[in-house]
């Protein structure tokens, strides 16, 4: 049976990191099986129809941080995926005024100066020094961490190359980047602005997917992560795929299966197996078994170690590290089937400010309560609300006439006070989530035809994301790069020969962005050669 079932590399996981994975390695002629526990690919890069005519992107809603060689390599565009512009951020404000800005230079300018003059000027030299930060940080993103602990010239060279780098810029970069590892996204945004309402709403990427709050130390990196984004090569452009977000995993996964890769849904695994410290295959739940030279694991260190080896194949001191890495997961999302558009009092009737996102961010103050709520095991009674209608970018996900809406939430902390329990507190979470936006939009109510609401622990039973971390653990500073997921183990290799990480959990990080799978892939090819 093994011989007739033996693969150069099995992937665990059909998330858009384990299709990327997959998809390189099937290029380079490797033999390659991608098993998929859900019914449908894309892990939380998923389309799923969830009420008859409405289409939903269930978790991940826009396309921001997919590198753009991945696009390039892997040809996606043949393979189907076309990403819609996403214009603007539009914030309604309590007192009926409200703040919008557009991909227009121009109209963001004014938009701003009407809030504060000196705040217009200040935003043209923030966003310069965001694309410095920016071109720093890029090729980071596309190196394997080097293991600072180690005096191989290989390992030593990278870290020269950083540090070389580092001493390029000018001291003023130099400060910034300093400041954005380590200050708050608000201590950061206030050496910038002065307008509260425009500083809570760009904060908000500052905490995205991470428990902490927009005054914590280290959410001013969260912030650089999410400005990385790249469609076309520019900086800070955010989109629509054309289908959901599904469409992008489905892209990967056709551009994987011509390049020769087996693809199987319902295919949940029970064991990794490993003898004599060598992962040789896998386990289905079913029973079967799969061989193969390399296994390549997309899910998560506590899925990896814990649920899928068997005790004894791992040192003591590895497994504690695993336990403490940190995933503490704190967003939830909400799903709505509109049969009208929203009608903001601030803005009222349709209009180009629902083609964006619409941020319910209306003051820093309003975002740090939202946080002391969920310190305490509580959801936020009013939370940061991040909302986007892709159906009237993209109007094959509606029935006609009709809108979806998708609303991500902050803050949902997995671990609810002792007396809680997300089973019980599913139904008010999304009424709460519901009543905060009807704040701004008074009609919303009596449009909703549908509704999904998905607490962190649905994220975790339904998608497999341990305490329903979206970004498959915290990215916070201590849980970055050469930490990521655990101190050397950065390389996407692991304790166990020939099993390797290649999922969010490693670097760099989670997101949309397709770069761990193509990194954990380069890394595999070189053991193939040997030279790993």
């Amino acid at each position: 049976m093994a011989g007739s079932n033996k693969y150069d590399v099995i992937v665990i996981g059909g998330g858009h990191n384990g299709l990327v994975n997959a998809a390189y390695l099937a290029r380079a002629g490797k033999k390659v099986i991608v098993l998929e526990r859900r019914h449908v690919l894309g892990g939380a890069a998923v389309t799923e129809e969830v009420f008859p005519g409405f289409k939903f992107s269930v978790c991940s809603y826009v396309v921001s941080l997919l590198r753009p060689e991945i696009i390039r390599d892997l040809d996606l565009p043949r393979h189907g995926l076309e990403i819609l512009p996403l214009d603007g951020t539009f914030t309604p404000m309590p007192n009926g005024d409200y703040l919008w800005r557009v991909n227009d230079h121009g109209k963001t300018h004014r938009e701003i100066a009407r809030h504060s003059r000196v705040d217009a000027e200040a935003y043209d030299e923030f966003g310069k020094a965001m694309q410095a930060m920016c071109r720093f940080v890029k090729p980071i993103l596309s190196m394997v961490p080097p293991d600072p602990a180690t005096l191989n010239p290989r390992e030593l060279m990278k870290l020269f190359f950083i540090g070389r780098r580092f001493q390029s810029l000018p001291s003023e970069d130099k400060y910034n980047q300093v400041q954005l590892m380590t200050m708050s996204a608000i201590d950061f945004l206030d050496q910038w602005f002065e307008t509260d309402v425009l500083k809570a709403t760009m904060s908000a990427s500052g905490i995205i997917g991470t428990f902490l709050g927009v005054c914590s130390p280290g959410t001013a990196y969260v912030l650089l992560h999410h400005y990385m984004g790249e469609i076309d090569g520019a900086f800070r452009a955010w989109g629509f795929a054309r289908g959901g977000t599904g469409a992008l995993s489905n892209a990967i996964a056709d551009a994987a299966r011509e390049a020769g890769a087996e693809i199987r849904t319902k295919s949940p695994i029970a064991k990794i197996i490993v003898k004599t410290g060598k992962a040789k295959g896998v386990v289905l739940q079913n029973g079967d078994e799969i061989y193969a030279d390399i296994v390549s694991s997309s899910v998560d260190p506590r899925h990896t170690f814990v649920d899928f080896i068997e005790p004894g194949n791992l040192a003591a001191a590895f497994l504690e590290e695993v336990h403490r890495y940190k995933f503490r997961g704190s967003s939830g999302k909400v799903n709505l089937a509109l049969d009208a558009l929203p009608n903001f009092k601030c803005m009222p009737g349709p209009g180009n400010h629902l083609r964006g996102a619409i941020s319910i961010s209306p003051s820093v103050e309003h975002m740090e309560k939202a946080y002391d709520d969920a310190k305490y095991g509580n959801f936020s009674r009013r939370p940061y609300i991040d909302c986007v209608i892709p159906s009237l970018t993209d109007p094959s996900v509606a029935p006609p006439g009709k809108h979806v809406m998708s609303c991500f939430v902050q803050y949902a902390p997995y671990k609810l006070r002792p007396s809680l329990n997300w089973d019980d507190q599913k139904e008010a979470f999304g009424n709460n989530v519901i009543d905060t936006i009807t704040e701004y939009a008074p009609n919303l109510k009596n449009i909703i035809l549908h509704k999904q609401v998905l607490t962190p622990l649905d994220l975790e039973r339904e998608f497999g994301l341990t305490e329903g971390n979206i970004f498959q653990g915290e990215l916070s500073l201590e849980q970055l790069f050469f930490l990521r997921p655990v101190p050397g183990w950065a390389q996407f290799r692991t304790p166990i020969k020939n099993l390797y990480m290649c999922g969010s959990a490693t670097h760099p990080g989670g997101g949309i962005m397709g770069a761990p799978g193509r990194l954990a892939a380069r890394e595999i090819l070189r053991h193939f050669k040997g030279v790993a």
